[in-house]
């Protein structure tokens, strides 16, 4: 074992009917560092304290380190500031791993030429991330990119500029084009399902 290489944790049982059972690793006591690594401290913190932080816990820690907090500070501002700096990609939602890319996107020098494609990156999100979330998204497009959104969060279907709304219902029962058009545009259809919820965010 050596490095943060080793897994952190050791199947006991393992039955296609229930859920595999585990137990920390007794080598490293899940921190999946060797002794000598934990040895290293920064501020007192060992990489496995460093890597149990949230990242809005992270920010704080690595205020004075810029080159840390700064990337850091663009996942806050997307939605994801509880996750844990070690916390496995195979825990991660189907939004959550969409945001830490649009992350990885928003800390790159913009040339604005590029095509931006989410689905339902709000999934899971608070009411007030999903707003941080709009304000990076806003950004992409005002650097003069384009950033198609496939999503159900009215807030975020108010502030399109162009809505492609599909229906008429819900999986079997859509499938067809039922509106265009700009979000006031959209909200002003009588008959599509779509019009009276984004009305109440007009």
């Amino acid at each position: 074992m050596s490095g943060t290489d080793s897994t952190d944790t050791i199947p006991l049982v393992t039955c296609p009917l229930l859920p595999s059972v585990y137990a920390p690793c007794p080598t490293c006591g899940g921190t999946r560092c060797s002794a000598k690594t934990l040895e290293v401290t920064y501020l007192d913190k060992s990489i496995a304290d460093v890597l149990g932080l949230t990242v809005d816990a992270a920010c704080e820690f690595f205020a004075d380190e810029p080159a840390v907090e700064r990337p850091l500070t663009v996942l806050r501002e997307v939605g994801l500031g509880y996750l844990r700096l070690g916390q496995p990609a195979t825990e991660l939602s189907g939004g959550e791993a969409q945001r830490i890319k649009l992350a990885t996107e928003l800390q790159r020098t913009q040339r604005g030429r590029s095509l931006y494609v989410l689905d339902e990156p709000t999934h899971g999100l608070h009411p007030s991330d999903v707003k941080k979330l709009l304000g990076q998204l806003s950004g992409l497009v005002d650097a003069g990119n384009t950033v198609i959104v496939v999503e159900h969060d009215m807030q975020v279907i108010a502030r399109s500029d162009w809505i492609i709304d599909i229906g008429p219902g819900a999986g079997d029962e859509g499938g067809q084009v039922v509106a265009t058009g700009t979000p006031a545009e959209v909200a002003r259809h009588r008959t599509i399902r779509t019009a009276p919820y984004l009305k109440r965010q007009m």
